[in-house]
């Protein structure tokens, strides 16, 4: 007869997506699992994203497995949880198109074949194409989603969640034996995982290997009085402002929930301590304003509502990889972290591996090899 496997206490540092798919799966395969967060559960990028998912972007690089194997865990998820109700899953058409907010517009309007811009986009657009479709393009509220994940790790599968800052991670034997908080809370565990996004740089045991940072990426939230009039289409835009210079690179989703999110504006900078300290740049939210009314008249100052003005981090490392596994030198010490902008798309499949590589020894769902902390080993970091 099979011998019993002993459950093995894992730590989860981070209620972000990655931490709280981390934490779902991990508890899913029967770890008692305790998820570690500082503030509250995705009150950073992971609740002030765009929630966008596509199938084959990432075809032809290395995060090509990891996205295909995510999109679709994301939609096995939405059945399982009722993903379209409770966290807006829903299948989009995608199109990029190009527009300017001159006076003095392009005359001439151009578009592929297979390509209808949407009824709502009323601006001065050109160069529409459709670049994906209801099988290979899709969307979720991130905070809903995310906040919905764990509610269903606690509820069926015994997740316990700390709010409390982490403070170092202690070793007997060359083993993981605890997480201690700021506050003096000692939790035993026979592994760690550090998902802390952009934060995650603050501990030498990764920052001695390699460097996360954070870019700094602005949206705002409108609610138009007709938000029935707004189609499933996502927009990537290549936007020329009116006082010339580079064309910007915003992107707009209509929410189920009848709001539109806009995002963009996006630049290096210094990440605060606390995610709450966390606030945008007047300025970018500007052109953020700019950019949805010059897109639809339904947009519009008196047409919509702002629901929110909000700034948040995204975690990026030299390589644009993210590192997902075991930290060298030490056992039960792992760490998930850098998806920047894929962060929501790759967050179920990332969980997934990291919980079949700390139960299992190695993940199948999809290889992380490729993403490993070893591959820093030996390597100058950049500073």
């Amino acid at each position: 007869m099979d011998t019993p496997r002993e459950t093995k206490k894992v730590v989860v540092c981070g209620g972000g997506v990655i931490g709280v798919c981390t934490a779902y799966f991990l508890a899913k395969k029967g770890a008692a699992v305790t998820l570690v967060e500082i503030s509250a559960v995705a009150c950073a990028a992971s609740g002030k994203a765009g929630g966008f998912l596509a199938l084959d972007w990432c075809d032809g690089g290395p995060l090509s497995a990891l996205a295909r194997a995510s999109f679709n865990l994301h939609r096995s998820l939405a059945q399982e949880l009722d993903g379209p109700n409770s966290y807006g899953y829903r299948a989009l058409t995608t199109v990029s198109l190009t527009i300017s907010e001159s006076h003095n517009p392009p005359t001439s309007s151009t578009s592929t074949g297979d390509s209808v811009v949407p009824p709502w986009v009323d601006g001065p657009v050109r160069n529409t194409r459709t670049i994906g479709n209801t099988e290979t393009t899709a969307q979720v509220h991130p905070q809903l989603f995310t906040r919905t994940l764990l509610s269903n790790a606690i509820e069926k599968y015994g997740v316990e969640v700390v709010i409390g800052k982490l403070e170092r991670v202690t070793f007997e034997g060359g083993r993981v034996k605890s997480a201690v908080l700021e506050d003096g809370r000692v939790i035993n565990a026979d592994a760690v995982v550090l998902a802390l996004g952009p934060w995650s740089g603050k501990f030498e045991a990764l920052s001695s290997l390699f460097r996360v940072y954070g870019l700094k990426a602005h949206s705002i939230i409108l609610e138009p009085k007709e938000p029935e009039a707004i189609t499933p289409h996502a927009l990537f835009l290549s936007y020329y402002p009116a006082q010339g210079g580079k064309p910007l690179d915003p992107e707009v989703y209509p929410r189920p929930t009848g709001e539109v999110y806009l995002c963009g504006m996006s630049a290096v900078a210094e990440v605060p301590e606390d995610p709450e300290e966390i606030t945008a740049n007047p300025e970018s939210i500007s052109v953020l304003k700019r950019v949805a009314k010059t897109v639809s008249s339904r947009l519009g100052e008196g047409e919509a509502e702002l629901k929110a003005e909000q700034a948040c981090f995204l975690p990026c490392t030299d390589d644009d990889l993210p590192v997902i596994g075991k930290l060298p030198a030490v056992s039960g010490y792992y760490v998930a972290t850098g998806h920047s902008c894929w962060g929501i798309l790759n967050g179920p499949a990332t969980g997934a591996a990291m919980a079949e590589l700390i139960l299992d020894g190695e993940s199948t769902i999809v290889d992380i090899n490729r993403f490993s902390p070893y591959r820093f080993v030996g390597r100058r970091r950049n500073c």
